[in-house]
């Protein structure tokens, strides 16, 4: 199956009405760039390209025109349970990242098996010029470093980051209100001493109020910690 088989697939699939819901979602998509698939078809059609060895040629026909081409790319990437040819097929991709949705759903099996192999990537994506790289290499670090892998190190690292780009700051805070959910008292200080940026230590504190996963005690210090003044806010 060449990428135009594959295509022509996609708009089998498609659903008008969705695709206009979905340009709402994916403003750095361009409108006519969205055939309006839903995900779970696109992830059903993903396992049946896999299974068939027929991704293949549609691996190797990058950039893609379509949202939801970009989309089959990542779950074909993410069921690759080999972790060198994942991170290969991982490190071609990235560059053509082009919305939060397709960076966000780009989770591959093999990085669950062997993630003490992905710290030296992480390292380098997040010191991309790349918006969608940067915010991979936080996602990697926010999945697979936050639990028994945890180590003050990797909070720095996220901290460190700092980026005039919504998609990446986003994706701090959401990493930092996690990071808070399942390391709180090792997380506080970056909040206490102002680490993050205004804006992103104020939306980190937003997604912890939204939380089910912080307690009712701790929501109510961490509105003592809101910046009042975080002068020209992002859209």
């Amino acid at each position: 199956m060449n990428r135009n088989d594959v295509v022509d697939e996609l708009f089998r699939m498609r659903d008008p009405s969705y695709a206009v819901f979905q340009a709402k979602l994916i403003p750095t998509v361009a409108a006519d760039r969205i055939i309006g698939v839903r995900t779970p078809d696109i992830r059903r059609f993903s396992k049946v390209l896999y299974r068939d060895k027929a991704a293949e040629c549609f691996l190797r026909s990058l950039p893609h025109r379509y949202f939801e081409e970009n989309q089959l790319h990542s779950f074909l990437i993410s069921q690759e349970r080999d972790f060198e040819a994942c991170i290969k097929e991982v490190e071609a991709f990235l560059p053509f990242v082009d919305n939060w949705a397709t960076c966000d759903q780009l989770l591959p099996n093999a990085f669950q098996r062997e993630p003490e192999k992905l710290l030296p990537y992480i390292r380098q994506w997040i010191r991309a010029d790349h918006t969608y790289t940067v915010r991979f290499g936080i996602g990697m670090l926010m999945q697979h470093f936050l639990d028994g892998r945890f180590r003050m190190e990797y909070a720095d690292m996220a901290a460190g980051i700092r980026s005039e780009e919504y998609y990446v700051n986003m994706m701090i805070a959401w990493y930092f209100a996690t990071a808070l959910a399942k390391q709180y008292d090792s997380i506080l200080p970056f909040l206490e001493e102002k680490r993050l940026s205004d804006w992103t230590h104020n939306k980190t504190i937003q997604k912890c109020l939204e939380s089910y996963r912080i307690t009712n005690e701790q929501k109510a210090y961490l509105r003592t910690l809101k910046v009042r003044k975080t002068g020209i806010e992002q859209n």
